[in-house]
């Protein structure tokens, strides 16, 4: 563990919060530049609405969202033409803070009157989304799944998905949202770090009941009531996939900014939690994606007023240690390169403490309770060390001194079957022709010029629209600079980024208005799909694939 920055070259970096908590020149890091910003709620809302315009049916899996302060107004009339067209519509919308986290500042509303203007929502923007009021409902209670992503690798997009996840649940029996329970978060918000404070919450040592439990232990009982499970988890990866897909271009845009091509650096993978809602359908919906989902093991046990301690909890020991040895394992970097399976420990060592310090049990604050908590977080450190594999035998426990055992000689063979299972590359022809944004990126980054920036210039604008061939009679230079002061402006003034210039979100949009422009008869993703291929071809034929670059 190194709290103050690396100190020695290792393979895998662990950081404990983003990819910029040092500066890495090599190896492999377990966050990807950017992945935070990304999949905040109002970057999310806006990723998924993109494809949502081009793929409809595809992306119906994603509440419909409005963003604010901006979309207030839209939000607005938009809930008022429905429900003046549908009297019936009783709607109830859920307000989610932009940068909130564990169900903090989350509140439901019956109507866009309620929205809670106080505080200024500019200081705090959020997203307002249809809340999902037909949950599947198990012993009466909603939950949500936490599901665990590995994003392997950006480019070749590599894409695992950990065979069993986490089941939260609410801890008061789920009535449907009427303006008398709208407040009673333990019925309607499934996040643990509320339902943990409930009276009614139930910590247990199997992962079938309680109030946390396995998404298996949740399938087995689906199954057994003759619910087709294969189709429910088919659908689970289809919308994995998608999200990822959705994320990707943002992604590219910061991966080449902060390791620009040629510039050393190192390869990155990541750990993501994905938290999903099943309908009483069971069809799954996605609520959010978390950069840096909790790793903790154990929760805490009121020993008496005020005085808390650390135990084990075995439903999260059964999930996510097995995450954490198998994407160790998809990434050793020695795999390749030795014939014998000789496991290099020490630099694993160098991965855990920053991050999963949280795995191992701390003291209660009790100075008689010292020596017994010491115990537990040497018993709890084994027992991680014993569920990775990386221990043989009790002769090689850790003492005191905490000093780590030899690598086993042949840790593969002792290790169980991978819990993670690829689903991309392995199912890439299906989810193929939704990579359009992929490709709108690509043109963007390639016009960028400067290394190791987001944003496109004028100049650069300029450039993608001479070199693609897309001024005419009817389109001339000066409209196209009237088009990209119009969207810069208007992106810039939502205090996105403070950096000027036009960033991925504004040229996706300025690109489908040239793609409407260009094809008009043809459906959107169509008229995308028309330009990418029409601005491939010309760049194509540029001589020594040579931009000319300049206003002139």
């Amino acid at each position: 563990q190194f709290p103050l920055g690396r100190r020695l070259p290792c393979d895998i970096y662990w950081h404990g919060v983003s990819f910029h908590d040092n500066n890495i020149f090599s190896g492999q890091v377990n966050k990807f530049p950017g992945m935070m910003e990304t999949v905040r709620k109002i970057t999310l809302s806006r990723a998924m609405r993109t494809m949502q315009d081009l793929f409809p049916l595809e992306y119906n899996f994603y509440p419909r969202s409005w963003i604010l302060p901006e979309e207030l107004s839209l939000f607005v009339d938009e809930v008022r033409t429905t429900k003046d067209s549908n009297p019936s519509w009783k709607p109830t919308f859920i307000v989610k803070p932009d940068g909130g986290c564990q169900g903090d500042g989350i509140y439901l509303i019956k109507d866009p009157s309620d929205i809670r203007l106080t505080g200024s929502l500019q200081s705090r923007p959020a997203v307002v989304q249809e809340y999902i009021c037909k949950p599947l409902l198990v012993d009466k209670l909603k939950f949500d799944i936490r599901l665990y992503v590995l994003l392997k690798s950006l480019e070749p997009l590599e894409i695992y998905i950990a065979k069993d996840g986490l089941s939260r649940f609410c801890t008061e029996p789920y009535q449907e949202p009427t303006l008398k329970n709208l407040h009673q978060v333990f019925m309607h918000l499934t996040n643990y770090s509320l339902n943990i404070h409930s009276g009614n919450f139930i910590h247990s040592d199997s992962v079938n009941t309680g109030s946390k439990r396995t998404f298996s232990s949740i399938l087995c009982r689906l199954s057994s009531k003759g619910a087709d499970v294969k189709k429910l988890w088919s659908d689970i990866i289809s919308l994995v996939i998608k999200t990822i897909i959705a994320l990707t271009p943002e992604l590219k845009v910061y991966y080449q900014s902060d390791i620009p091509a040629g510039k050393p650096g190192p390869t990155c993978f990541q750990i993501l939690g994905f938290d999903i809602l099943l309908m009483k359908n069971l069809k799954p919906m996605l609520l959010e994606v978390n950069a840096n989902p909790s790793m903790r093991i154990e929760h805490e046990q009121e020993l008496s007023p005020g005085v808390f301690e650390n135990v084990p909890s075995p439903v999260d020991e059964e999930v996510k240690v097995a995450v954490i040895r198998d994407t160790l394992r998809l990434v050793d970097p020695q795999k390749k390169k030795r014939k014998d399976t000789h496991l290099s420990f020490h630099t694993y060592l160098l991965i855990f403490p920053t991050q999963l310090q949280s795995l191992h049990a701390g003291g209660a604050g009790m100075k008689d309770k010292q020596h017994k908590h010491h115990s537990l977080k040497l018993s709890l450190k084994l027992k991680f060390y014993l569920k990775l594999g990386l221990c043989q035998s009790l002769k090689q426990v850790p003492e005191a001194s905490e000093e780590l055992p030899d690598a086993p000689r042949s840790p593969e063979a002792a290790l169980p079957s991978l819990c993670l299972k690829q689903v991309f590359p392995k199912y890439a022809r299906q989810f193929s022709h939704l990579c359009l944004v992929d490709r709108v990126a690509a043109l963007f980054i390639r016009f960028l010029g400067v290394k190791g920036t987001t944003k496109l210039g004028p100049t650069g604008f300029r450039t993608f629209i001479r070199n693609c061939k897309l001024s005419n009679s009817n389109f001339s230079m000066a409209a196209v600079d009237i088009l990209y002061i119009d969207i810069t402006r208007r992106w810039n003034s939502m205090g996105i980024e403070k950096e000027s210039g036009m960033c991925l979100q504004a040229f996706v949009e300025a690109f489908f208005c040239l793609a409407r422009k260009k094809f008009k008869s043809l459906p959107l993703n169509e008229q995308v799909l028309s330009l990418v291929e029409f601005c491939e071809g010309h760049l194509a034929a540029l001589p020594g694939k040579r931009l000319l670059w300049g206003c002139g």
